[in-house]
């Protein structure tokens, strides 16, 4: 077996480090100190930066001027952009980007350009009514006789909705399929509730009363909304993995240089120990995102040559929610432990690190905690005995 990744995967990696290299973590307000969002809007000019340095065109088909690469890149920019809290929608984006070329048609061929250009930002819902129901249930879709759609219901939570273009969201056919709609927020029938995330950032509930769509604008393919939400939850590991790496170093900088009887914090033993605890967290947190995003990268693959994966080997989900698990419960217990090791400092809110936290809480819970995946990994043990 072969772990090095590729030549375009690690060229991403260097990209994305290089464009996030002169980010801030303390570029807008603290979410401690402001009763509403830190932002009225996404870090605008990082997003220019971005499709400049052709990272927001990463996942387009080859034939829209895109890279062509898959979720292990993704994962990999994903992990520089949560290393410095990068507040703009690239997961939402290029998860959306991803499904449009997939599975869009050849009218989706405009959205994809204006995507890699920089000029179009695509958010997803995936939260459900509530953020603990089923996302795919949530929105009803019906077809009238002129064949365009109409969409009922409410999605909430939904990151970036008020400043970005369109909104993908699954909604629940009659027949029981679920479809995509890419919905304008502006649209008649369309209504923004704004919400605030933890970490600070403007959301929205979403509600949708006789929305209509397109046909051009509903992806009806079979796999659409699981490739979605498959990409969008383990870049939300990856964006975990890539805070806690953060906060980890941050903890490891301050205990080397602070001295408590004359000695360096990080000398201690008791100290040294709960680092080691957490080192092995993030080991865990990379190696179950990287299994979980190969098998979402190979089962696409398998899609696109139409093979058939190994026979016995548990579904993708699998792999996904052990990647959650670890993501959800590994940064809490990352940034928990930073917060100890540091006292009041890593309280202060002049020092990042609060916000590391903030973030940490965040991703923890996004498209559900820990628990849920726990469930869900054991109904599929359930479903597909291991041999």
């Amino acid at each position: 077996m072969d772990f090095t990744f590729t030549e375009e995967q690690q060229a991403a990696a260097e990209a994305a480090r290089a464009v996030f290299g002169g980010v801030s973590a303390d570029g807008v307000p603290s979410p401690a100190l402001v009763p509403g969002a830190v932002a009225e809007d996404l870090d605008r000019p990082l997003w220019g930066r971005l499709a400049d340095a052709d990272l927001l065109s990463l996942l387009l088909p080859v034939e829209r001027g895109g890279a062509g690469l898959g979720p292990i890149a993704l994962c990999l920019v994903l992990r520089e952009a949560g290393r410095v809290l990068a507040r703009v929608p690239l997961l939402e984006t290029s998860a959306a980007a991803f499904v449009l070329g997939a599975y869009g048609g050849a009218a989706t061929g405009p959205l994809l350009d204006g995507i890699g250009r920089g000029e179009l930002v695509v958010t997803a819902a995936a939260q459900g009514r509530t953020g603990h129901d089923a996302p795919e249930l949530a929105v009803t879709a019906r077809q009238d006789s002129d064949g365009h759609w109409i969409l009922d219901g409410q999605q909430t939570a939904v990151p970036w909705a008020p400043t970005a273009d369109r909104i993908l969201l699954p909604a629940h056919a009659g027949d029981g399929r679920t479809i995509l709609a890419l919905v304008p927020p502006g649209r008649p029938g369309v209504t923004l509730e704004d919400q605030v995330s933890t970490n600070g950032e403007r959301y929205a509930r979403v509600t949708l009363d006789a929305v209509r769509a397109g046909q051009d604008e509903v992806i009806t393919a079979d796999g659409a909304w699981a490739r979605l939400r498959e990409l969008l939850t383990v870049g939300t590991c990856a964006l975990a993995l890539g805070v806690g790496e953060a906060a980890a170093r941050m903890t490891g900088d301050y205990t080397s240089k602070r001295e408590q009887f004359g000695f360096p914090l990080a000398t201690f033993q008791a100290v040294a120990v709960q680092c080691a605890d957490r080192y092995i967290d993030l080991r865990a947190m990379e190696a179950t995102l990287l299994q979980a995003a190969w098998r979402v990268e190979t089962a696409t693959a398998h899609e696109e040559t139409g093979t058939l994966p190994e026979a016995g080997a548990l579904p993708v989900a699998a792999d996904i929610a052990v990647a959650k698990v670890w993501a959800s419960e590994g940064v809490r217990r990352v940034v928990q432990t930073a917060q100890h090791l540091h006292g009041g400092f890593g309280a202060d809110t002049e020092y990042a690190l609060h916000r590391y936290h903030a973030w940490a809480k965040q991703l923890e819970l996004s498209l559900g905690p820990a628990a849920a995946h726990e469930e869900a990994l054991g109904d599929l043990l359930a479903a597909h005995p291991l041999s």
